[in-house]
């Protein structure tokens, strides 16, 4: 069984810095996808970046150049390194996962985690 855990979120001051982990318990494969979406009161949930086994990433166009994703397989936690913070980051944010290489084309959508809430404020 599959499970995610985030940890991380919190308040900070615009302009600010997080960093968000997800540990993964369980067998995804060799080949994965892993990555993080966020959902901000009244919007829909949307993709914030991936990164697959190879390193391939992609990122939502809102993050480009202030977010960063990796992923430690000796720890088999993925990391989301959040600069330059601004107030429509503000949102809780899901580690997930699935199988798979996702080559830089998708977000992961298999595996969800519980959550983390990420407040900025102006």
């Amino acid at each position: 069984q599959v499970q995610l855990m985030e940890s991380g979120g919190g308040s900070v001051q615009s302009g600010g810095s997080l960093t968000l982990s997800c540990t993964i318990s369980g067998y995804i494969g060799s080949r994965y996808c892993v990555g993080w979406f966020r959902q901000a009161p009244g919007k829909e949930r949307e993709g914030v970046a991936s990164i697959d086994a190879n390193g391939k990433t992609k990122y939502a166009d809102s993050v480009k150049g202030r977010f960063s994703i990796s992923h430690n397989n000796a720890k088999n936690t993925q990391y989301l390194q959040m600069n330059n913070l601004n107030p429509e980051d503000t949102a809780i944010y899901y580690c997930t996962a699935e199988g798979g290489n996702c080559g830089g084309y998708f977000f992961p959508e298999r595996y969800w985690g519980q959550g983390t809430q990420v407040t900025v404020s102006s």
